[in-house]
């Protein structure tokens, strides 16, 4: 069975021909292949190969990725989990991209947690929309609490910490950007500031 992204060659140097306001007369000219060939090619009942398609990639200005559809890469993540503490990490990105994405997901704390552990300082930029449940985010003098739908960004190099809030569990997504980049995705402050009650 023909490789599909062969199959394209002939409909694709068509298509661009064509683009070019060229008949088959005139690319024949330019080539020194017989318009026969040129059409049967097009057809697809011709096989494309080296000696006919870099000398009409040539008249046609075209590069070989241009004509040969590059087949695209599976986009699904491999996922993996991990615990630190009580608090899951999912990542949901390679684990080569420039940009991190977790699914976070934080314990149950109904009592809340009013002492703050030593807040957390690295390079990097992050980006935070919780899912469910609240989030307690404590940056540098800033302490607030983020209900579903909300998000927040911030400089990591600010110290930092967060903590799931209340009788359920906390889940959000985290993009960090390890080159310090702002995310796409502006910061929304809407919740109160202060402890939880």
């Amino acid at each position: 069975m023909p490789d599909d992204s062969v199959a394209l060659i002939g409909p694709r140097l068509k298509s661009w021909r064509e683009k070019r306001s060229m008949t088959l007369v005139d690319l024949s000219e330019a080539t020194g292949i017989s318009s026969s060939t040129l059409s049967r090619l097009e057809a697809g009942k011709r096989a494309p190969n080296l000696e006919l398609v870099v000398p009409i990639a040539r008249a046609l200005r075209l590069e070989l990725d241009d004509i040969v559809p590059r087949k695209a890469p599976d986009p699904r993540v491999a996922r993996t989990k991990k615990r630190m503490g009580d608090t899951w990490y999912e990542s949901l990105s390679p684990e080569s991209s420039p940009v991190q994405t977790y699914k976070v997901t934080f314990p149950a704390n109904p009592a809340g947690i009013s002492a703050v552990p030593e807040p957390k300082v690295h390079d990097g930029q992050e980006w935070l929309y919780v899912l469910s449940g609240r989030l307690r985010l404590v940056i540098g003098e800033q302490d607030v609490i983020l209900g579903p739908g909300e998000a927040a960004e911030f400089d990591t190099r600010i110290p930092h910490w967060l903590s799931g809030v209340g009788a359920r569990q906390t889940e959000l997504l985290s993009i960090f950007s390890k080159e310090g980049k702002r995310i796409h995705l502006r910061a929304r402050t809407t919740a109160p500031s202060g402890p939880p009650q």
